[in-house]
């Protein structure tokens, strides 16, 4: 039986990811800030321990823990992540430092505790990107800093450790229903030279979540795609639109595509 590691297995995306490969004969160690607390909800893996990616104290503790709970990982999914909304000029230095904290330095603290083990297993690293780490979504500038530069550590990883027997897969999801809101924060200050562009974004991008893709498809590929000889680099899972949102970020001049993408999020 193979053993997976899983940060932000609390919710969103990373407890289905959690949950799909449990079902798909994993023994999942599950990581997460909430599972600290001795009430809180744990979802249907086999162990569930407290991690804070952004502690190297928390991060140790949790491989420690992990490695005498179940055998040799095979598989460690970076997944913890967080969202702040707001102005890239209103941001401060610490709002852009809490999603760079989770979202970048906390999957590169990760990776560096899980390797020495998968060197020996063979087995693979999922770093948990974004749409948002292949092109910029307005009034998203730190989540979208932290996945472009989660891109660049991973195509840089996938080199390094080819001839170790290491796979690197890098998991671009668009929009997916269930985000939770406790994640998703708010600059601080919005200049009021942004505000009806920021509310008209804002209103599109939860609009946008709530109609999104299922969550549960998401672990499905993702479970499906690891059981593979060898797993894909990358992994996109969007819809149609989004995809297409991709594809026109490649071809058209950053003028006019930045046009159509203002016009989709209500802006002046």
């Amino acid at each position: 039986m193979k053993t997976a590691w899983v940060s932000g297995a609390s919710s969103g995306l990373g407890l289905h990811i959690a949950l799909a490969l449990e079902k798909h004969g994993y023994t999942v160690v599950g990581g997460a800030r909430s599972f600290e607390k001795e009430n809180s909800a744990k979802p249907e893996i086999s162990y569930c321990l407290p991690l804070d990616v952004t502690s190297e104290e928390s991060a140790k503790s949790f491989v420690e823990k992990a490695l005498t709970l179940a055998p040799t990982p095979s598989v460690m999914v970076n997944a913890a992540g967080i969202l702040n909304l707001g102005p890239a000029e209103n941001y401060t230095d610490d709002e852009l430092k809490s999603v760079m904290d989770v979202c970048f330095f906390g999957a590169a603290r990760m990776t560096r505790l899980a390797l020495p083990y998968l060197r020996k297993t063979k087995g693979t690293i999922v770093n948990m990107s974004s749409i948002n780490g292949v092109l910029a979504t307005p009034f998203e500038g730190a989540y979208s800093a932290a996945k472009h530069a989660l891109e660049g550590f991973s195509e840089a990883l996938a080199m390094e450790t080819h001839s170790q027997g290491v796979n690197v897969m890098v998991v671009e999801p668009g929009d997916h229903r269930g985000g939770q809101k406790r994640y998703r924060a708010h600059a601080s200050n919005v200049d009021p030279i942004y505000k009806m562009d920021y509310e008209n974004t804002v209103s599109t991008i939860e609009h946008d979540e709530r109609e999104g893709l299922f969550p549960e498809k998401l672990g499905e590929k993702v479970a499906k795609a690891l059981n593979k000889k060898r797993p894909p680099y990358r992994l996109k899972v969007a819809s149609f639109t989004q995809l297409l949102a991709v594809r026109l970020h490649k071809i058209l001049p950053p003028s006019l595509f930045f046009k159509i993408m203002r016009k989709y999020y209500g802006m002046k």
